[in-house]
């Protein structure tokens, strides 16, 4: 599956949830709180989901919410978790975490995780004083992320630097604000206290389970 490539509010609308990063997202969702289409509002009241599409709804959820990931590179990240001795679904949120884009997003540098994926395709961003253009790059403790100097001065870098909230940044991450720049202090923990919908792991591990 290809991602996606119209307006990130129409998925917003979809499934009942920011999954786009969009700030002006949860107005929009007060005031058409149905599917986008000719025939939203009837097909938001009256069908019933079946076992799988609920499943199926849950994985695409978490999938659009990291940036709209695709199917394959997805799995992967899954069969890796299921692979690991530990908790599956906190496994596959930490690897989802450590991606260099979420955590370009995280830091605050980028507004949104489709940002944070452009800033680091197009040479932007730094670790451990190397440019790094591959957003699926996974941190490790003791990286250093920063943006790259002849970066600094883009207008929507400077102004999302600016408008950092230090509160925002989760702990395992620690912030430079002035010199552009982030460190991994440690692997992340507890992703589901901060991530920004309610997903359920459960129903994405029956998913895959199943097929």
């Amino acid at each position: 599956m290809g991602r996606h490539l119209g307006p990130m509010v129409k998925l917003d609308r979809r499934f009942g949830a920011v999954v786009s990063g969009k700030k002006s997202a949860p107005r929009i969702l007060q005031k058409r709180n149905y599917p986008p289409g000719q025939h939203g509002r009837t097909w938001g009241r009256r069908k019933k989901q079946s076992e799988y599409a609920v499943r199926l709804i849950e994985k695409q959820k978490l999938k659009y919410l990291y940036g709209g990931l695709r199917e394959k590179q997805f799995k992967r990240y899954f069969d890796m978790a299921a692979k690991s001795k530990e908790n599956t679904g906190q496994v596959l949120l930490q690897l989802l975490e450590r991606r260099l884009d979420n955590v370009v997003y995280r830091l605050g540098i980028a507004s949104t995780r489709r940002q944070a994926r452009q800033f680091v395709s197009h040479g932007h961003i730094l670790v451990n004083g190397k440019k790094v253009n591959i957003p699926s790059y996974l941190v490790d403790p003791e990286d250093i992320i920063e943006v790259r100097e002849k970066s600094r001065n883009i207008p929507f870098i400077k102004e999302n630097v600016e408008n950092i909230d230090p509160r925002s940044v989760p702990e395992w991450l620690e912030l430079d604000k002035d010199n552009f720049r982030g460190k991994v202090i440690k692997f992340p923990e507890n992703v589901e206290d901060y991530l920004e919908i309610p997903i359920n792991l459960q129903y994405i591990i029956e998913f895959y389970s199943k097929v």
